[in-house]
């Protein structure tokens, strides 16, 4: 799967704010005051949970359209921690409306198959270029 660049520089504001480019939205990344930014915006970590949560809201919820599962709304809650080189993260789910058990179970099975939990749940590959700027 491809998707449009990504493009990010330092804000004209802040001590570390970046302005982050993705197609034809724009919206602000910092670190923490604690971390040496000015928190105006979300940090890399928010950012990287906040892609799961929204995955997951949205692929949950358009199969439940789709298979007409009486879903009125789904809250998902994502929690993480970091210790020893591992990243775990907690994915509560909420589901609110007049669904089954079996119905739950299903919808909490389509979360696990949502683009970016396959991704996190997947084998990276980084590579690092230089370019002229």
């Amino acid at each position: 799967m491809s998707s449009p660049e990504i493009q990010v520089s330092k804000a004209a504001d802040g001590k570390l704010m970046q302005v982050v480019s993705a197609g034809r939205h724009l919206f602000s990344v910092d670190a923490p005051i604690a971390s040496g930014g000015d928190d105006g915006g979300p940090d890399p970590h928010d950012l990287l949970n906040a892609a799961l949560g929204a995955c997951t809201a949205l692929t949950v919820t358009m199969v439940a359209q789709r298979r007409q599962i009486p879903l009125d709304d789904l809250k998902v809650t994502i929690a993480f921690t970091e210790a020893e080189g591992v990243y775990r993260i907690t994915r509560t789910l909420a589901f609110i409306g007049a669904l089954s058990e079996e119905q739950k179970t299903y919808l909490t099975g389509i979360a696990n198959k949502c683009p970016i939990h396959k991704a996190l749940s997947g084998r990276f590959e980084i590579s690092t270029l230089t370019a002229e700027a």
